[in-house]
């Protein structure tokens, strides 16, 4: 773990209540810097988001720890990722979950995360270019879905391909009034809905 890393985890996540140790492992494991240009490594560990082209950002490490800690995703877990981006937090799912389904709308985004996440040796991911809208009924139901991009309200699809007893963690709502919602769904289906932290992420395209 590089200084910077340290740092990173002991200031940004453990000291504002990031306490799931898989969680604070991966983020010390994923080097942050190789996900963003050259022209922005000296901040990749600072607590902002950044730019990835395309009007598109790398969330800022805190918040990307808070959604992947409500996600409570585990190694048995098949996780469908809406918002590969640049692959960050896909990369931290492939280290705490068995397997992953990542969709990217933007063409070249997706394929730059595919050779980068593949690059890194991130094995047990399916990089696909799609509209997460529809999610990827293809292999539904998910156990754990994770939304790197705000709707303006939940799209029911996703719900449909959570498994019993799934979770999902996605931010909902316009620009400057959106919260992080927790999905969760039980084993005979029923559905409940959690309001939680404010937030700000592009829209979902």
């Amino acid at each position: 773990m590089s200084d910077m890393t340290k740092t990173m985890v002991a200031n940004q996540l453990h000291k504002r209540g990031i306490n799931d140790t898989a969680v604070l492992d991966a983020m010390s494991t994923v080097p942050r810097h190789l996900f963003v240009s050259r022209i922005y490594r000296p901040m990749a560990y600072t607590d902002n988001p950044l730019p990835i082209g395309h009007g598109q950002t790398i969330s800022q490490p805190y918040i990307v720890a808070l959604m992947t800690e409500l996600l409570e995703a585990d190694l048995k877990h098949k996780v469908l990722e809406i918002g590969t981006g640049c692959g960050y937090q896909t990369a931290l799912l492939c280290i705490l979950t068995k397997r992953v389904i990542t969709l990217e709308v933007l063409s070249t985004l997706s394929t730059k995360s595919r050779k980068r996440l593949a690059t890194l040796g991130y094995d047990n991911v399916d990089c696909h270019c799609a509209d997460g809208n529809n999610g990827w009924p293809k292999e539904a139901p998910y156990d754990r879905i994770l939304v790197s991009a705000a709707p303006e309200t939940i799209p029911d699809v996703l719900i449909e391909q959570l498994a019993p007893n799934g979770r999902m963690v996605i931010p909902v709502g316009p620009l400057y009034n959106q919260f992080i919602y927790i999905i969760s769904k039980n084993k005979n289906g029923h559905v409940n809905t959690e309001k939680s932290t404010p937030v700000r992420f592009v829209p979902l395209v």
